[in-house]
C-alpha cells in the first residue's frame, strides 16, 4: 500500500511522463537534478545503461555554487564534457522540475556551449 502511495505522488508522475517522452525520442538523455543547494547533470546512454558525461555545482571548476549562475556554469561544463565524449545532440530530461530558474539556466548554458537539444 505504501508503494502505491509513493507511485501516485505528483513529482514521480511528472518525472515518469517527461522521461518516457525523452526515451521515446531515441536520443541520448541530458538528465538534471536540483537539490536545495546544488545542481547536477548527466548525459546518459539508455541503450547501454552508461553515463557518458557528468557535471555538478560541486565540481572544483564551478566556484559559484548552486544558484542560477552556478547552474549556467554547470550547463557549460556538461556541454564541454559531452562534446569531448563525442555527443552533440541530446534530449533534455528535466525530471519533475519546471523549466524555470536554475533548470532553464542550465539548459541555456549547455546550448551556449554548443550542445543541441
Amino acid at each position: 500500500m505504501a508503494l502505491k502511495r509513493y507511485e501516485n505522488k505528483g513529482s514521480i508522475r511528472r518525472a515518469r511522463k517527461v522521461r518516457s517522452r525523452v526515451k521515446a525520442s531515441g536520443r541520448l538523455r541530458l538528465s538534471i537534478f536540483r537539490s536545495s543547494r546544488h545542481v547536477y547533470a548527466q548525459v546518459i546512454d539508455d541503450a547501454n545503461g552508461t553515463t557518458l558525461a557528468a557535471a555538478s555545482s560541486l565540481d572544483a571548476s564551478v566556484k559559484v555554487g548552486g544558484n542560477k549562475a552556478g547552474a549556467e556554469a554547470v550547463g557549460k561544463l556538461i556541454a564541454e564534457r559531452a562534446l569531448k565524449a563525442g555527443v552533440e545532440v541530446v534530449a533534455f530530461d528535466r525530471g519533475s522540475f519546471a523549466y524555470h530558474g536554475r533548470v532553464q539556466a542550465l539548459a541555456e548554458g549547455a546550448r551556449a556551449a554548443g550542445l543541441k537539444f
